[in-house]
Formats: C-alpha cells, structure tokens, sequence
C-alpha cells in the first residue's frame, strides 16, 4: 500500500502522494490543472497590470488529463475509474465543468459528487478533483 509521487508532474503541497493502490483499488488524491513548472492551465494572463481570465474548461481538461496520468503508473486509464468527486470555486462555473467532462465521461461512466468550496490551495485554481479506480491486478 505505498503511495507515489510521479516524476515530471506538479510537487504536491503536502505530505501525500498523487496516487495510492489498495489490492484493486487506486485512489488519485485531490488533483488540480498545476503543471510541474508551478504554472496553471487554463490561467492567461490578459493585461499588464496582471489581470487574468480563467477558463474552467481548460483546468477541468487538464485535471482529467494530470488524473489519466497518474492512473498510468498503475496501469489504469480512465475507464477504469469508478468515483469522482469534484470540488468547484464557484458553482457557476458548472456548466463549463460539466461540458469539460463531458469529453471524457458518459452517463455509464463513474459516479460523481461536484461540490462548492470556499477556496482551493492558489487563487487561480478553479477546480480540483479526487478519483477512485478499480483495476485489478494481474
């Protein structure tokens, strides 16, 4: 039951690994669209003054995406996953959410809980979220 930090993806900020089997089961904890350079996708910066636009179906691609990772070291995809939950700055932002995952998910994918928060680990976060995967091993 050892947990991993994967090489070339974004340092977690705490004392946990991106990704921990159980027998069958993977857990990917809390992900977000940070990048290993501590940069964000989804983040623009349009002004001089540091103005930025943020686009939630940009990081919710690049959640899943960082998420479709972290599964490949322990030799699961995306199919493989079982729960979603989901952690959302701003509820209206859902939609956008919604659309984003959309790409990936069906309505015969995996179950899911979005939830509202009050705030996530950095202000240009606007969502983050956690999956539970079952594959078992061989």
């Amino acid at each position: 039951m050892k947990g991993k930090r994967i090489t070339g993806k974004a340092t977690p900020r705490g004392a946990y690994p991106h990704v921990k089997r159980v027998g069958d089961f993977i857990f990917v904890s809390g992900t977000s669209s940070r990048k290993a350079d501590n940069t964000f996708a989804g983040v623009e910066q349009v002004d001089e003054m540091g103005s930025m636009r943020l686009d939630i179906e940009a990081q919710t691609c690049a959640v899943i995406e960082n998420i479709r990772d972290f599964l490949a070291e322990e030799g699961a995809d995306l199919e493989d996953v079982v729960d979603v939950t989901s952690f959302l700055v701003n509820m209206n932002d859902f939609a956008g959410y919604n659309k984003a995952y959309a790409k990936y998910f069906t309505e015969d994918g995996p179950t899911r809980t979005t939830v509202a928060v009050h705030q996530l680990p950095h202000p240009h976060l606007l969502v983050e979220i956690k999956v539970m995967a079952f594959k078992p091993l061989i």
